[in-house]
């Protein structure tokens, strides 16, 4: 069985993900559209796919499988349920929608239809994604207390003009962007509650927002998720950090490519994590240490700080990681019992808590 895809939105990202996608098996691009014909054509020409400028007359080329949407955020409910009605599986990429609501109906035609509608939420797919999870199910850094991720993102290429600026086509900040990392602290801790939220203004220009920020409440711990575009490229970075009652793990990088994890282990706890994390560097900093915390007094192996991955990696991983999706996902069109990294339930629930967190703060914002 072969997948054939039909590329909506001819951009650059558009570009990488297709040519990620083509590395899985049994996969081909056949078929580009674009609003703009000269993007569509250099697009379509890579992959000797057929050429579209109408996205009606692009949905009906029978040769298309699965339609994958690359377009700004305020066209991707539209064009999700017109190529669901036209009978062609769907994946679109963040957010799913504008609103939660568009979201839930664009399961709902899915489910009817017996078609795939997934929306590219890839983090899960991350070899580190996995390790901090068995990390944090198997409590080998004690139980988890507090987090932040914190983007110090470019706007180089945002010029005052972009659509990202444009709450009523990007949805906002969180809309936007925040919903990579909603998803991918609830895969971690299950669902949380946004508890507060507030927005900036540029202090260049008092039309855009360039901040956001939310705390949200997961299980009993607290996590702080800021965003701010206002970076030279060279400037921009990403850092999460989770703090556990006797360690913490941070990840470089709005794709984590590196890790570093630092605390106190027993013997048996740093020997599972270390094969998580095969040839990491690691310094010892003592060793069988009595300390007194938690109420409680303690003893331990080792006292280390252990660093994983490269980021130098950071291309290759990205396409692992699209590969890995798509594969995924052509597995359950293929067999619908095959239990996927995410679903459509994903793009839901990141989006309720992107919402939620932009309406707290637009209850409160400040220039």
């Amino acid at each position: 069985m072969q997948l054939n895809i039909g590329v909506m939105g001819a951009g650059g990202f558009a570009h990488f993900a297709a040519k990620a996608f083509l590395k899985a098996k049994e996969i081909n691009i056949v078929a580009v559209c674009d609003i703009n014909e000269t993007i569509s054509k250099y697009l379509s020409v890579q992959f000797d796919a057929a050429t579209y400028t109408d996205y009606n007359a692009f949905l009906k080329d029978e040769n298309i499988n699965l339609v994958y949407i690359a377009t700004p955020p305020f066209l991707h409910y539209q064009q999700s349920k017109k190529a669901l009605l036209s009978h062609k599986h769907v994946i679109c990429e963040k957010p799913a929608a504008l609103h939660v609501n568009e979201a839930e109906e664009l399961i709902t035609i899915a489910k009817s239809l017996n078609l795939l509608y997934v929306v590219n939420l890839m983090q899960r797919y991350n070899v580190l994604y996995d390790v901090v999870k068995k990390i944090i199910d198997e409590k080998l850094a004690g139980n988890f207390l507090h987090g932040f991720f914190e983007n110090y993102a470019s706007d180089e290429n945002l010029d005052e003009k972009h659509w990202f600026w444009n709450e009523e086509k990007s949805g906002g900040i969180f809309i936007e962007h925040g919903v990579h990392f909603f998803d991918m602290f609830s895969g971690w801790f299950r669902e949380g509650k946004v508890l507060n939220a507030i927005t900036l203004k540029s202090s260049h220009n008092t039309k855009i927002t360039s901040c956001a920020q939310a705390t949200v409440l997961y299980k009993n711990a607290l996590v702080n998720f800021y965003h701010g575009f206002n970076q030279p490229k060279i400037l921009d970075r990403q850092e999460l950090r989770l703090q556990f009652e006797y360690g913490e793990i941070t990840l470089y990088e709005w794709i984590p490519v590196k890790i570093k994890l630092h605390g106190l282990f027993i013997n048996q706890q740093l020997a599972a994590i270390l094969e998580l994390t095969p040839n990491a560097s690691i310094v010892y900093h003592n060793k069988e240490i009595e300390m007194k915390g938690r109420f409680a007094d303690k003893k331990f192996d080792v006292h280390v700080t252990i660093d994983y991955g490269n980021s130098s990696d950071k291309q290759n991983r990205y396409q692992q990681m699209l590969s890995a999706m798509i594969t995924d996902q052509f597995n359950w069109i293929k067999d619908h019992s095959h239990i996927r990294v995410i679903d459509e339930t994903n793009a839901v629930q990141s989006l309720k808590i992107a919402e939620e967190a932009t309406h707290i703060a637009r209850r409160l914002v400040i220039n």
